[in-house]
């Protein structure tokens, strides 16, 4: 069976722990054919104000649309979930654990363009998509790539931001295969997904735009009182503190 791409993206309710899906917007790109879904869902969770301001979904766009799970969208993204399938999400941690709380746990492979390109892209300014969309001038190709797919985008929609994501892919995969020529950009994106990102620089703190580097070097017991006091701290963090911190001690 030919391997097939779901480019994925959702909008919510909000961003805490009792939120829940309201739109799963996602395209499947296999060896020949293709498909899009983009559906509405209900909710007993209500919308925030503030995840209003962002996408822009209101109650009464929900009126009479059914539950994640009973959406064709959600039904037909199970028969997708099998380990030879890819799994494309910007900062896929917030969606999966969105749709584990409908029930879908991915056996597909992921791939976090977030990751990725944190990792390739290192020294940007910001790595969310929006920023991409500008920086990168995807918004200019976006008519294009919609007529091209055959589908309408309206305002504040999730499928909106998964053709962004499909064209930034594009732009991920030429540069994986400019800096690793002899490596499958896809498993590369995949394996980078799962690898550690070393972070350069403080960005919150009393050492806020300094190097991890030079406080490793001139005040090595606040990264250990990071270590053993922060409990939530970033997981890319704590790995960056250890070993630098492995460095110093050598």
């Amino acid at each position: 069976m030919a391997k097939k791409y779901i480019i994925l993206d959702t909008e919510t309710t909000g961003a805490s722990e009792s939120d829940r899906i309201i739109q799963l917007g996602y395209i499947v790109l296999g060896a020949k054919e293709m498909e899009v879904h983009n559906e509405f869902c209900s909710t007993n969770v209500p919308i925030s104000f503030g995840a209003m301001e962002v996408h822009g979904i209101t109650p009464d766009m929900l009126e009479g649309k059914p539950p994640c799970q009973k959406t064709k969208a959600y039904e037909r993204l199970l028969e997708f979930n099998t380990p030879e399938n890819y799994i494309i999400i910007h900062n896929a941690p917030f969606d999966l654990g969105m749709l584990e709380k409908e029930g879908f746990k991915t056996q597909m492979k992921v791939i976090d363009t977030l990751r990725v390109a944190k990792h390739i892209l290192p020294d940007e300014e910001a790595h969310r998509l929006q920023y991409f969309r500008y920086k990168m001038e995807l918004y200019k190709e976006e008519q294009k790539e919609s007529d091209a797919l055959g589908v309408v985008v309206k305002a504040h929609d999730a499928l909106g931001d998964v053709l962004i994501l499909k064209l930034f892919l594009s732009k991920l995969k030429e540069r994986l295969t400019q800096e690793f020529p002899n490596e499958n950009p896809v498993e590369k994106m995949v394996e980078l997904t799962n690898t550690p990102i070393f972070i350069k620089i403080f960005k919150f703190g009393k050492y806020k735009g300094k190097t991890l580097q030079e406080v490793a070097s001139s005040d090595a017991g606040y990264l250990r009182w990071m270590l053993s006091s922060m409990e939530h701290l970033d997981e890319d963090l704590r790995y960056s503190i250890n070993l630098l911190l492995t460095n110093v001690m050598r």
